[in-house]
């Protein structure tokens, strides 16, 4: 599974990070295309409307392409409709949001099941402040692209793997009263190749508040390059569910700056990675993009 987002410039709450599956092709295809347009001016006035037309079991790439504004509304891709290319305009973005609450099943903005899935160009946007879960990163391969990302406690949690750069993290601990989690990774074993890389981000906002906690046995979280406030807790990380085997645990620090980025009481089982190490996790060719999906997604 591979997804792309990219140029997001809102809170995040979605189910599955856009998840995906990208089948390469040498010569991709767009075969249809379908415009939406709150006016009236395209083929349907709502995101919904556009994907529920698309045929179960689609197996051509169909262009969605959706026209500047403000979309209210919930919107999932069903499993069974794939190859799907949802897309904005470059110069005038339109923008997805919706407010509501729940669990991380029913309450997400945008929900994608569906296999060989793009979202480029769009804002996906809460009318709300999600404190604990915000971001299900469950799963498959994403690339998360100056994205703001908000909550206090696991915001960012799953098993994917994922490269999130030049994102803004802003911790909301102050609404809870107690030390919250950025993190909370499920890498199950030592061969998985999930973990969470945040590369040349920021982390802001009120604290105190941790790194992460190991939602699986070999949780992976690296962060380099990146900008930390002065809300880091001094330990940075806590094995939670995972006491007594931190040594399967790989959490690391590289090249961080700011207050919060002081190392000299953090756990001491934070792996310390070489510079080879570091580059295999931040160059995105190498991550996430082995087989060259980005390069290869419809234009």
């Amino acid at each position: 599974m591979q997804s792309l987002v990219a140029s997001i410039l809102a809170l995040f709450f979605l189910l599955g990070a856009l998840e995906a599956r990208y089948n390469l092709q040498d010569d991709v295809v767009v075969s249809a295309a379908i415009i939406v347009d709150q006016n009236g001016h395209g083929n349907f006035t709502t995101v919904q409307q556009a994907i529920d037309s698309i045929p179960s079991n689609n197996s051509q790439w169909t262009r969605i392409h959706i026209n500047h504004a403000i979309y209210i509304e919930k919107v999932v891709v069903p499993k069974d409709k794939p190859y799907i290319l949802l897309e904005g305009d470059l110069d005038h973005y339109p923008v997805i949001e919706f407010g509501d609450g729940g669990n991380v099943v029913t309450s997400p903005t945008f929900i994608a099941h569906a296999d060989n899935f793009i979202a480029k160009n769009i804002i996906f946007k809460c009318s709300f402040l999600s404190v604990q879960d915000t971001l299900s990163d469950a799963r498959g391969r994403h690339y998360f692209y100056e994205c703001t990302i908000k909550g206090a406690i696991d915001f960012i949690f799953g098993s994917g793997q994922s490269l999130y750069e030049k994102c803004q993290i802003v911790s909301v601990t102050d609404v809870i009263g107690f030390p919250g989690y950025i993190t909370a990774n499920g890498r199950g074993g030592p061969d998985d190749p999930a973990g969470f890389v945040f590369k040349d981000c920021h982390v802001s906002g009120t604290g105190p508040i941790n790194l992460g906690r190991a939602y699986g046995n070999h949780s992976r979280v690296l962060f380099s390059g990146t900008y930390m406030e002065n809300i880091i807790t001094p330990q940075g990380w806590m094995a939670a569910w995972n006491t007594g085997n931190e040594d399967l645990i790989s959490y690391s620090e590289a090249n961080c700056s700011g207050p919060g980025a002081d190392l000299s009481q953090r756990v001491t089982w934070e792996k310390k990675l070489s510079d080879e190490e570091v580059e295999s996790l931040t160059n995105a060719a190498k991550f996430i993009d082995q087989d060259g999906w980005l390069a290869k997604q419809p234009k």
